[in-house]
Formats: C-alpha cells, structure tokens, sequence
C-alpha cells in the first residue's frame, strides 16, 4: 500500500465537532514498553489538560492502524517504534460527559523504541516512564492500564 498524503487530514475545528459529534472516532494508543515501564505523556492542551495519559491520535481516512502509531510515536514522542502487539480497546464515556465532542474508540498498541531519543510534543512536554499508573492519569486508561499492564503489579 502506498503512503497517503495526510497534509490535510486535520480538520477545521467546527467540521471536527460536526462529525465526531455523531460518530466515533477512531484512535490509536501507543504504548511504549522497555525496562524501565511504560510511556506517559502529561497533556498541556484539552481535552484533559493536565493530566497523564497514553500517547494517541486520530487514524486518518486511509492511513492504516500501523501507519498510524508510527506517526503518532514520532510525533508525539520523538521515537520510532516497532510494533509488538495489538493490545485491546479503550472508550471513553467520561471524556463525552465532561462535555468534549465526540465518541473516541481507541486501538491499543504495545510498542518498543526502535530509535530516537524520546522527548515530549506541544501536546505533552512531560514525558516519563513508569511501572504503575500514576495519580491524576486519564481515568479510562488508568483502568485499562490497571487490567492489562499493571494487573500483576499493582
């Protein structure tokens, strides 16, 4: 499959809100494992600014999932991955009824860094790594964490 130009894949906010008004929006969470934990990045802009989460976006109209947590991670990580596994689901009925417009529904990933020095985005400088979910984390993920990451840990 050949790449796809996503250099207009952003929409204007109004038409985001118009369409992930009224349906789901698919994501991708990228989950980086080493040694030293998991990846978190802390949001420095809404929805749910403040708090830690899984890095993650939107997949665009043709980009295939793959495609998707590559970008994701380079973008919001600095890193190259490679993809161990397809981990599970995450919704988030919280983030609808805090009032953010749309529906996400969440492919997640396990990855590992193949190369790059990892670094925080405008839409997270914070990064770190860690072995258990830490407090002020995006509470969907922080479950879903809890059941498959951390489960034998925490």
């Amino acid at each position: 499959m050949s790449a796809i130009d996503i250099s207009s894949a952003y929409l204007p906010r109004a038409e985001f809100d118009a369409i992930y008004g009224r349906v789901p929006r698919l994501t991708v969470e990228v989950i980086v494992r080493s040694d030293q934990g998991i990846v978190l990045s802390k949001r420095d802009i809404e929805p749910c600014k403040g708090q830690w989460h899984i890095p993650g976006g939107t997949v665009y109209f043709g980009e295939t999932l793959e495609a998707a947590v590559r970008r994701i991670a380079l973008r919001e990580l600095g890193v190259e991955v490679e993809i161990e596994k397809l981990l599970g689901y995450i919704e988030y009925p919280e983030m609808l009824a805090a009032g953010y417009k749309g529906w996400p529904v969440g492919i997640t990933f396990v990855t590992q860094i193949k190369t790059g020095k990892l670094k925080g985005s405008d839409q997270g400088e914070a990064v770190g790594f860690f072995t258990s979910v830490p407090p002020n984390t995006l509470s969907e993920q922080a479950a879903f964490l809890r059941s498959t990451i951390f489960s034998a840990t925490e």
